[in-house]
């Protein structure tokens, strides 16, 4: 703390009171500036320095297609501190229920649709390869680690049939769009003037037209009725003004809530053993949920329910 106090001192922000406002799945931590009724946040990434120029990066990215991210107003990359603007306390995950969950998602679908305009040159390609690498977290955190669990060559043949398929599917659809990798409930927020602000999009990538909305719709925080996320799927690729008939694009979103919910499977595992971050252990169930319930609408992915539930 004395370090962020020093290099303050230098700052327009000297007179500014400094409490801790949160900190994320990341080794961030964010602490809030306030003097009278003015406040900003300050994000501490002195213990990932490197992840600072993609954010400055993609920030700029995103104001440029008027996605509403926080204004960068001081940055000093050598110790890993920027001062950004805040948006408040008010999350998607502390307002949603029932009654405004489609309301709420209709408007972050907009959100969407204007961040896939956002220049993609030279961000990461969403390829098989990298679709691959993420799914392999499930085997060796979720299973291996958490689970105790060591596939026989016969699962491992499975798991591998089942893991090509998605693959597959998730690449048939759209591609080459502005993906911002963790669009949800958590990162997503409303500001003073009841808008929808982003934030936590600095591992962007380029990738397929669904990701960011099955990570909105299919939460692994919360969960709505599936009737109901239907809808708003479709209405999504209405907007996108896409042919593609009904069910060939519930499936590629289907498909691409496989791929990222056995990625996270892995990942909340790995937060937990690795990091000691406990908390995420609470998600699994839910996230494991949407994997088993998808996995069993489609003839290629059938026999990975059976796998997964030999395991628990």
């Amino acid at each position: 703390m004395d370090k962020i106090n020093n290099w303050l001192k230098h700052t327009p922000y000297k007179d500014f009171q400094l409490t801790i406002a949160s900190a994320d799945a990341s080794f961030r931590k964010y602490y809030r500036l306030t003097k009278d009724k003015e406040t900003v946040l300050l994000m501490d990434s002195s213990l990932e320095k490197e992840s600072l120029r993609p954010f400055i990066d993609v920030t700029q990215r995103l104001l440029d297609v008027r996605v509403q991210v926080p204004h960068i107003l001081e940055q000093d990359l050598e110790l890993g501190y920027l001062i950004i603007e805040d948006f408040g306390n008010t999350h998607y995950l502390n307002v949603l229920n029932t009654n405004n969950f489609i309301t709420l998602y209709k408007q972050a679908l907009n959100c969407i649709v204007n961040m896939q305009r956002a220049d993609t040159q030279g961000l990461p390609l969403y390829d098989k390869a990298f679709l691959h690498f993420e799914m392999d977290l499930m085997q060796e955190w979720y299973l291996k680690q958490h689970l105790n669990i060591a596939l026989t060559d016969t699962q491992k043949k499975t798991l591998s049939s089942a893991l090509e398929s998605i693959s597959d599917l998730v690449l048939e659809q759209p591609q080459n769009v502005f993906v911002h990798r963790d669009f949800h409930s958590r990162n997503i927020m409303l500001d003073a003037k009841n808008e929808v602000a982003v934030i936590d999009y600095q591992d962007a990538m380029c990738g397929a037209i669904t990701y960011d909305l099955v990570s909105l719709l299919k939460d692994c925080y919360i969960e709505f009725e599936r009737h109901e996320i239907e809808k708003l799927v479709l209405e999504f690729r209405d907007i996108l003004g896409l042919k593609t008939d009904d069910k060939t694009f519930i499936k590629w979103f289907d498909f691409m809530g496989l791929q990222r919910h056995i990625k996270v499977l892995g990942i909340f595992s790995r937060l937990y053993l690795r990091d000691g971050k406990e908390g995420y252990l609470k998600d699994i169930p839910l996230t494991l949920k949407y994997v088993l319930e998808t996995a069993a609408r489609y003839d290629e992915t059938k026999a990975l329910v059976k796998l997964l539930k030999e395991c628990q």
